[in-house]
């Protein structure tokens, strides 16, 4: 029997913020296994600890409590190994770089040759459909197509998970829901695992294999829902029944009232 190590582990992960007014809670024994290819969005209300969950995962900061693992590494070491990528609700580009120099900046500070740079920004400039800008600069390009850029520069390194924070959250809903199908056949196509903060309920169903739903601060996971859709996802999907199963689900653990999960109906 193989055992395949997880993407992502979490066994009992607590962070505690000091303040000057005492420790703040915002994660509480947090459980959670991400398989390798697999698609999780994490949700909840605001200040519940999605993003302060991401970072950990990110080695960006260090748990309080509990151990977190990354491929069965810490996650300092997965950082280390570039074993992840990461994008954020501002696409965060160098405006004085091309969009092929802001996609290659990885592999610059990493060391790799211009050939090898050149080659990958081509792949991943036609992976996300910017290969007719690679050569345009950032202040040229929509907010979509910047977050395309991001995303593709987060996929520099062929890294094994994809870490994502709301990197739709400021977008127009149009270009929202186009790039949450752009962002399904480049998961599918990378077979990259993906943890990714929303708090869009259409959006998490739509995008994920698995739903975590988190509770109001201190944050701790109050359910799973496996939204159990077809991996194709396109348009006429959001109009499916088991899309609106799916949210209906997600939408009664968020509130405390779930009766079933849509794989269950």
């Amino acid at each position: 029997m193989t055992v395949t190590t997880p993407a992502v582990r979490a066994d009992a992960v607590g962070k505690v913020f000091p303040t000057k007014t005492g420790e703040v809670t915002a994660l509480t024994d947090v459980q959670l296994d991400v398989a390798p290819g697999e698609f999780v969005s994490l949700i909840g209300p605001s200040g519940c600890g999605k993003s302060t969950l991401l970072r950990l995962i990110a080695d960006l900061d260090a748990p309080t409590s509990g151990t977190l693992e990354i491929f069965g590494k810490p996650a300092a070491k997965a950082r280390h190994d570039q074993d992840y990528g990461i994008a954020f609700q501002q696409a965060g580009l160098l405006p004085w770089r091309t969009v092929g120099e802001n996609i290659g900046l990885p592999l610059e500070i990493h060391g790799k040759d211009k050939r090898q740079r050149a080659d990958r920004v081509a792949e991943l400039a036609e992976l996300v459909g910017l290969t007719d800008f690679v050569d345009s600069h950032p202040d040229q390009l929509s907010g979509g197509m910047q977050q395309r850029v991001a995303i593709a520069r987060s996929l520099a390194e062929q890294p094994r998970l994809l870490l994502m924070d709301e990197p739709f959250g400021a977008l127009d809903e149009m270009t929202r829901e186009y790039l949450q199908s752009e962002l399904t056949r480049i998961a599918a196509e990378t077979h990259a695992a993906v943890v990714f903060v929303t708090h869009s309920i259409p959006e998490a169903v739509f995008l994920s294999d698995r739903v975590v739903v988190m509770s109001p601060r201190p944050g701790r996971i109050t359910e799973i829902v496996d939204v159990g859709l077809p991996d194709e996802r396109d348009e006429q999907l959001r109009e499916a029944p088991e899309y609106y199963d799916g949210v209906t689900a997600v939408r009664e653990a968020l509130h405390g009232t779930t009766t079933a999960r849509p794989n269950e109906r």
